[in-house]
């Protein structure tokens, strides 16, 4: 088995042969080894989750994905490694402290205090989170990535909230806010040039400023007693006037089949006007004496008659008929007369009527 070279005497060989170099080959060897060390300086590591930009005399030549790479040594050549998978937050009302948690939230009232579509002011907070997508224009078209994403965010959100009336804003809007000002942010940022996405934007807070939200809920409350009532107005509205136009409809139509019934009575006494008129023209008599029957009977129809027998006088008998005394009576039968002499002016036979 092969035994493994002695150290020491390595060490001893090297020694012996230094003393043999002149100086010149002293400076040759102490180039080499400065010109090695320079070319293995070129030798760099892209993490899994950065990406590599070589510059060449300062401008950019190539991009290098994830592990060992090589580029020229410097002042040659350099390379960047920005974290292009990263997702990196801000805060814009607030702050957190280092440890992450809320109850240490600080707030931020000059970012986060807006103006609303109908002049009212409330109080968000929000949490905007951003990649890099495009290396090179992150590293050469902005200065300050945080600041400028920060800002283009916060002026997004003011731009929306300053279309949206602050009711919706509390309500059902929070989803449309969200979706527009992530949308309006990543345009600023996309004509900036600065190859940031932006991949979330999470609504932390929308409330009333704290120094009028006891008074903003009562007016809420308020509001919500309004549309109660507004509600209850119009279902006693939807119930009473289809009934007011079924009596309205009911009512004309009752007008209008009594309009039909007059003009129709109204033609049919003028068709009988005319039918007698044209009789008369032919028959003058006989016409004249059947319109007087006609009329002498409508008139006696109703009438109370008292019928008195001329021929029956002298003879002792009250000559007098009543005749509506002698209609049967339904509701109150005569009683039968006592048995005795008979009174001529009621008795019927002893009437000389003919």
């Amino acid at each position: 088995m092969p035994r493994p070279p002695n150290l020491d005497d390595i060490v001893g060989r090297f020694r012996q042969w230094l003393p043999g170099l002149g100086r010149g080959r002293w400076v040759f060897l102490i180039v080499v080894v400065l010109i090695l060390l320079w070319l293995v300086s070129g030798f760099y590591r892209v993490e899994p989750d950065e990406q590599g930009v070589v510059l060449r005399f300062g401008a950019v030549n190539r991009i290098t994905e994830p592990g060992l790479n090589y580029h020229l040594p410097e002042p040659i050549e350099s390379v960047l490694t920005p974290k292009v998978t990263r997702v990196n937050p801000i805060e814009i009302g607030f702050r957190v402290n280092t440890s992450g948690l809320r109850g240490g939230m600080q707030e931020v009232p000059e970012e986060a205090l807006m103006l609303t579509g109908d002049e009212n002011i409330v109080d968000i907070n929000f949490t905007v989170f951003w990649v890099i997508k495009d290396a090179t224009r992150y590293l050469f078209n902005i200065r300050n990535p945080e600041l400028v994403v920060k800002a283009a965010a916060e002026s997004a959100m003011r731009e929306v909230i300053g279309r949206t009336d602050i009711a919706r804003a509390f309500a059902e809007a929070r989803g449309q806010i969200k979706n527009d000002t992530e949308k309006l942010t990543q345009e600023i940022l996309d004509s900036y040039g600065s190859g940031v996405a932006i991949t979330d934007l999470q609504l932390q807070k929308v409330d009333p400023p704290s120094q009028v939200i006891d008074a903003f809920r009562d007016v809420q409350s308020a509001k919500i007693d309004l549309n109660r009532l507004v509600n209850e107005a119009q279902a006693y509205s939807n119930d009473v006037v289809p009934r007011a136009h079924g009596d309205a409809s009911r009512v004309v139509q009752e007008a209008e089949a009594y309009r039909q019934q007059v003009v129709l009575q109204a033609e049919g006494a003028a068709s009988r006007f005319l039918s007698v008129y044209h009789a008369y023209q032919v028959s003058q008599d006989v016409t004249a004496r059947r319109l007087y029957i006609e009329t002498m009977q409508a008139i006696l129809k109703s009438a109370n008659k008292i019928v008195l027998d001329k021929g029956v006088a002298g003879s002792g008998v009250l000559p007098y008929l009543p005749l509506p005394a002698l209609k049967p009576t339904a509701t109150a039968p005569a009683a039968p007369s006592a048995p005795g002499p008979t009174n001529p002016a009621t008795d019927t036979s002893a009437r000389g009527i003919r």
